[in-house]
């Protein structure tokens, strides 16, 4: 019976996000995202934990505050131009209240405080759906969007990558972490989104991708504290030493398949002229790489305690498929070398 509810609950998910992505009318749209909502919701609570039931009250009420001022928002666009087609909303100040309530969605500075609390308190399984799945809907409507001021665009995106470097320092908890890093790529990807489209798509995909990885490496080592990683050599050896080279991809360190997109953003906000935001942009992501160096330094440089044999985690077999971080995995670390090609492909 539990396997035939998250079934459900799992097709609920990809049923809500298909319907959004598929949708040209924002009724419809916003139907889906409320899908996806219901959806995790009971996904968070499957382990009936205090701290479980308050991420998802945390995550409910934050999500109904954005799905009604979305709402609003559309029905205002409705009234003042006549139209519920996505592309065809065209008064400012619909289209920025659109922008705000698809950044809480998503969790983007200033509106990012529920994200890094919910996400302390979920296994790690959920806390990878919400980090990569939960971003596609309102970052495809945010795509559809046309923005009288692109300046807001810009201002979301840098307030979230500096807000992303800043809350990650003196954090111990890897999925609260995770949230911040969450918060810092997101404010990456809104950055370039009313310059160049494919550089947000292309950083998007990347940022699933590598946090996917990460994301599993951690659920094999069964571990949510940087504390713990430094044992972590005696579960999975060969995943532990790989552990360092998905940190520092996500840092966006060469040559590694994190640098792509950021390399690539930063040449598009010099062509513009934009250079003093770029600077910004770039010294603040070195502060999360100053956290991400952070976990690479306790997960391998650091010298294992002396405990007696006994007393260190035993090598227990896998309850994971291991083909799909397998791929991915080797995905983060090498595919560098094809940007031009995956980027061409996004510009068709």
């Amino acid at each position: 019976m539990a396997q035939t509810v998250q079934s459900a609950l799992f097709f609920s998910l990809g049923l809500g996000t298909m319907l959004t992505l598929a949708s040209n009318h924002w009724l419809l749209a916003w139907m889906g995202i409320e899908i996806n909502t219901l959806a995790l919701i009971p996904l968070m609570v499957q382990n009936p934990h205090p701290r479980a039931v308050e991420a998802a009250t945390k995550y409910f009420f934050a999500q109904a505050v954005a799905s009604a001022l979305l709402l609003f928002a559309t029905l205002s666009n409705s009234y003042l131009t006549g139209t519920w087609n996505i592309p065809l909303i065209s008064h400012p100040a619909p289209s920025t209240l659109c922008i705000l309530a698809l950044a809480m969605k998503v969790g983007l500075a200033p509106l990012h405080t529920w994200l890094p609390e919910v996400m302390q308190a979920l296994t790690l399984r959920t806390a990878l759906i919400l980090s990569t799945w939960q971003k596609l809907a309102p970052l495809y409507l945010m795509y559809q969007i046309p923005l009288a001021n692109p300046d807001l665009f810009l201002a979301l995106g840098l307030l979230s990558i500096i807000v992303g470097g800043l809350g990650g320092f003196n954090q111990v908890q890897l999925r609260k972490i995770l949230a911040y890093s969450s918060i810092a790529h997101l404010g990456w990807m809104v950055l370039v989104l009313s310059i160049s489209p494919p550089l947000t798509l292309l950083a998007l995909y990347t940022y699933l991708l590598i946090s996917s990885s990460l994301f599993l490496s951690l659920m094999f080592l069964r571990t949510t504290h940087i504390s713990s990683l430094s044992t972590a050599w005696a579960k999975v050896p060969a995943l532990t030493a790989i552990l360092p080279f998905i940190l520092l991809s996500l840092g966006g360190l060469p040559p590694l398949t994190g640098f792509a997109p950021k390399w690539l953003i930063m040449s598009e906000m010099i062509k513009e002229n934009l250079i003093l935001i770029a600077v910004i942009a770039i010294l603040s992501s070195l502060l999360s790489l100053y956290f991400y160096l952070r976990i690479f330094y306790t997960a391998t440089l650091t010298t294992p305690p002396n405990n007696p044999p006994g007393t260190l985690p035993w090598r227990l077999q896998p309850q994971y498929n291991t083909l799909i971080p397998a791929l991915t995995t080797t995905a983060t670390i090498a595919l560098l070398p094809l940007t031009p090609t995956i980027l061409t492909y996004l510009t068709w």
